[in-house]
C-alpha cells in the first residue's frame, strides 16, 4: 500500500522507510508538514506515520486537516519522542490519529505495529467499499458489513438496534438476534465512553472522533475497542455504529508497561533501566548494598526488589528507619536486650537482626546512625554476630544487610559523622538512583500507575489525564521526587469531577512550581537558555536539548525561532 512518513528526524526516517519498504510498501518521506500536505492534497495514503513535533506545521494540525478531507479515510500512527508524546490512548483518537509508538524506535515492536496497522487499513478499506454499495442498496451492504471484520450495528431513528454484524456480536456477546430492537445504549460500553457517543450524536459529522471504550460481555469478558458514529447516507436520522476491536494493541501496550517495571519500580529511562540492571546484578550476590538517592525516590521499593529477587526471598524482610530514633533506643531494636538491662527492660527482647535471620535488613537513613551504633553495626557486618545490650555472649546471625541514605556519606566521612571502615563495608555494592527531575520520560509511566491505584482505593472510576494536566506535571521540578508525584495525582483523583483528570484538579503547590517552570521557558528568556546549554554541552545540540528537557524537534525548532546557527 501506498505509505506517507513524515518526520523530520533523518534516522528515523530511513527505518521507518526500510521497515515499510522491506513489507512491501511504496513510501513517500517528507521532513515537515508543509511538503507533506500538497501531496496528500493530491492523492491520499491510506497509511500515514506521522511524527508528533514537527518544525512549522505541527503534526496535530496536519493531521486535523487530512481528516478534514473528503478522502479522510486513512489511519494514522503518531510517533514522537517520550517527553512529546500524547498522553494516552484517548488523546491521540480526538485528534484524529489511530495510535502512537514512541521513539527512539524499537524494531520488534514496530513490526508488531505494522502488522496492526495493515489490518487496520485493509479494514477501513472494507468499510468504505461497503459504505460506497449503501446508495446501490441497502440490503446488499447490510450482507457486506456482516463480512467485515469491524463490528457494525445499524441504528435506527429511536436508538435501537436494526442490524448487529458477526465482529460487532463478537465484541459485545449474546445472540446477534436478541440485541435487534434493543436500545444502543444497553451495548455493554462503559459509562464514560457511552456518555460521549451521546454527545457526538449531537455533533455534526465532520467533527465527530473515535471514542476509546471498554465493552464488557453479558458473560463478563472484557474488550477495548474504539466507536465511531456514522450518519447513514440515506437517512441522517439513522446511524452506524463502528466498533473497532483494539484489544490486541491494548495488550501490547500493558506488555510494554511490564516491561518498564521491575517488581514495584517504574521506568524506561536510561537512569532506571540502569537501577534495573544493578539490581538484577546484585540480588543474586549475598553482599551489602548501598541504595543512594534523594528522599522520595523510591529507596525502599529498590530495596524490596533486592530482597524479592534474592535467594532469601521466602525469608523476613525487615525495614528500620535510623533518622529519629535515639541512641540507646536504636541499639535496642537492632541487637536486642537482655531483662533488666536499662530500665524499663522488663523481659528479654529479640532484635531485628534477629527477626530478619535468613532473610534481609533495610536500614534505611544509615546516615543518621549514631557513632556508637555505627561501631556495634561494624562488627556485625565483619563478624556475623550481634551482641544483645546487657549481654556477654555474641549470637551468630545470618542476615543480608541492605542500607539507603540521601546524605553524601563520604561528605559526612570527610566531616567526622560517619566511619569510614562502615561506608566501605556497606558500599560494596552500589545503587544510585535518580531524582524524578532527571527522569521526566518515566512520569506519564508513573501517573498511569499511581492514576490506576488511586482510582481503585477511591471507588471513583478515573481513566486518565489531559494534555494540559499532563504538561503541568512535566514541567514541575519535584523537589519530593515519586513520593510527591504519588500524592498529587492521590490529590487529583479526588478532586476531579469525572474522569480526566485536569490542570486545575492538582494541588496548588504543583500549579504554582510548573507555572513558575513554564515562566522560565517564555520566548523572552528562551535565546539566552538556548545559548548557555548549547556553551555547556560543548555546541552537542542533543546534549544541549537534554541539559533543558525538551526533544530535539522542539530544540531545534527554538534554534530555528532564534536564528542561532550551530556547527
Amino acid at each position: 500500500m501506498r505509505t506517507l512518513v513524515v518526520e523530520d528526524d533523518a534516522i528515523t526516517r530511513r527505518l521507518l522507510t526500510r521497515a515499510l519498504e522491506g513489507r512491501g510498501h511504496e513510501v513517500v518521506a517528507c521532513n515537515d508538514a508543509e511538503s507533506a500536505w500538497p501531496l496528500y492534497e493530491r492523492e491520499p495514503f491510506p497509511l500515514i506515520f506521522l511524527d508528533w513535533m514537527l518544525p512549522g506545521m505541527d503534526g496535530l494540525e496536519l493531521c486535523r486537516k487530512m481528516r478534514g478531507l473528503p478522502h479522510g479515510d486513512l489511519s494514522v500512527i503518531v510517533v514522537s519522542t517520550a517527553r512529546d508524546q500524547p498522553t494516552d490512548l484517548s488523546a491521540v483518537l480526538a485528534a484524529g490519529a489511530d495510535d502512537y509508538i514512541a521513539k527512539p524506535l524499537d524494531v520488534r515492536l514496530l513490526a508488531v505495529r505494522l502488522t496492526i496497522a495493515e489490518k487496520q487499513v485493509k479494514d477501513l478499506e472494507r468499510r468504505k467499499r461497503a459504505e460506497d454499495a449503501l446508495a446501490g442498496s441497502r440490503d446488499d451492504l447490510l450482507a457486506i458489513l456482516n463480512q467485515l471484520q469491524v463490528g457494525t450495528a445499524a441504528i435506527g431513528p429511536d436508538g435501537r438496534v436494526t442490524f448487529l454484524s458477526e465482529a460487532c456480536q463478537r465484541l459485545l456477546g449474546d445472540d446477534p438476534d436478541s440485541w435487534i430492537g434493543r436500545h444502543w445504549k444497553s451495548f455493554g460500553i462503559d459509562d464514560a465512553a457511552k456518555a460521549k457517543l451521546v454527545d457526538l450524536l449531537g455533533l455534526p459529522p465532520d467533527e465527530r472522533a473515535k471514542v476509546p471504550c471498554r465493552i464488557t460481555t453479558p458473560a463478563g469478558e472484557t474488550h477495548r475497542a474504539s466507536a465511531e458514529i456514522h450518519d447513514d447516507p440515506r437517512d441522517s436520522l439513522r446511524k452506524f455504529v463502528f466498533l473497532y476491536d483494539v484489544s490486541e494493541a491494548h495488550d501490547l501496550r500493558q506488555l510494554l508497561r511490564r516491561q518498564a517495571q521491575f517488581e514495584d519500580l517504574i521506568g524506561k529511562s536510561d537512569g532506571m533501566q540502569r537501577v534495573f540492571e544493578v539490581i538484577r546484578t546484585v540480588a543474586g550476590v549475598d553482599t551489602t548494598v548501598l541504595i543512594e538517592g534523594d528522599t522520595g525516590t523510591g529507596k525502599e521499593l529498590v530495596a524490596r526488589a533486592i530482597h524479592t529477587s534474592s535467594p532469601r526471598s521466602e525469608r523476613p524482610f525487615v525495614t528500620v528507619n535510623a533518622a529519629g530514633l535515639s541512641e540507646s533506643l536504636l541499639e535496642s531494636q537492632l541487637f536486642g536486650h537482655k531483662r533488666g538491662a536499662f530500665t524499663g527492660a522488663i523481659s528479654d527482647h529479640r532484635g531485628l537482626f534477629e527477626t530478619a535471620a535468613g532473610g534481609t535488613l533495610f536500614l534505611d537513613e544509615i546516615g543518621d546512625i549514631p557513632a556508637s551504633v555505627q561501631v556495634s553495626l561494624l562488627r556485625v557486618l565483619q563478624e556475623r554476630e550481634i551482641l544483645r545490650l546487657g549481654e556477654s555472649t555474641p549470637r551468630k546471625v545470618d542476615v543480608r544487610v541492605v542500607a539507603a541514605t540521601h546524605r553524601d556519606l563520604q561528605a559526612e566521612v570527610a566531616a567526622g559523622n560517619f566511619r569510614e571502615d562502615l561506608l566501605y563495608r556497606i558500599r560494596v555494592a552500589r545503587v544510585h538512583l535518580p531524582p524524578l527531575r532527571d527522569r521526566v520520560e518515566d512520569i506519564p509511566l508513573l501517573v498511569a500507575a499511581f492514576v490506576g491505584r488511586s482510582s481503585a482505593a477511591s471507588g471513583k472510576e478515573v481513566d486518565g489525564i489531559d494534555d494540559a494536566g499532563m504538561r503541568t506535571l512535566l514541567d514541575h521540578q519535584w523537589p519530593g521526587n515519586v513520593r510527591e508525584l504519588q500524592g498529587a495525582i492521590e490529590y487529583a483523583v479526588i478532586h476531579c469531577r469525572d474522569a480526566t483528570i485536569r490542570s486545575e484538579d492538582f494541588p496548588p503547590e504543583i500549579r504554582a512550581g510548573a507555572a513558575a517552570e513554564g515562566a522560565a521557558r517564555e520566548p523572552a528568556n528562551e535565546r539566552e537558555r538556548l545559548l548557555a546549554a548549547l556553551e555547556q554541552a560543548g555546541g552537542n545540540r542533543s546534549a544541549a536539548a537534554r541539559l533543558l528537557g525538551v526533544s530535539r524537534a522542539t530544540f531545534y525548532r527554538w534554534l530555528d525561532k532564534h536564528d542561532i546557527a550551530t556547527t
